[in-house]
């Protein structure tokens, strides 16, 4: 069985920064199609950054520029580093595949950006 731990989230103040990290253990499976979901609250899960195939990465216009996702096959983890963080960013960061599998969702890590 495949289990997410999502970490690294916290309070920060506008303009900091945080890289969140996403820890994979379980059945087979690639990381190298796996993506950054956030939920908010009273908002829909949006994905915001996700690798493609060839290597490069997909990312939603408002993280565009201030997020990059990696990723160490050899740990089997997923980051998401954030920087220049907006109010806007606050929510429940999630790890997944791309398209999401519903079974995998984790708990999340929180982060709050205060202005």
């Amino acid at each position: 069985q495949v289990q997410l731990v999502e970490s690294g989230g916290g309070l920060v103040q506008a303009g900091g920064s945080l890289r969140l990290s996403c820890a994979a253990s379980g059945s087979i499976f690639s990381i190298n199609a796996m993506g950054w979901y956030r939920q908010a609250p009273g908002n829909q899960r949006e994905l915001v950054a996700a690798f493609r195939s060839g290597g490069s990465s997909n990312y939603a216009d408002s993280v565009k520029g201030r997020f990059t996702i990696s990723r160490d096959n050899a740990k089997n983890t997923v980051y998401l580093q954030m920087n220049n963080l907006k109010p806007e960013d606050t929510a429940v960061y999630h790890c997944n595949m791309v398209p999401p599998r519903g079974a995998y969702w984790g708990q999340g890590t929180q982060v709050t950006v205060s202005s």
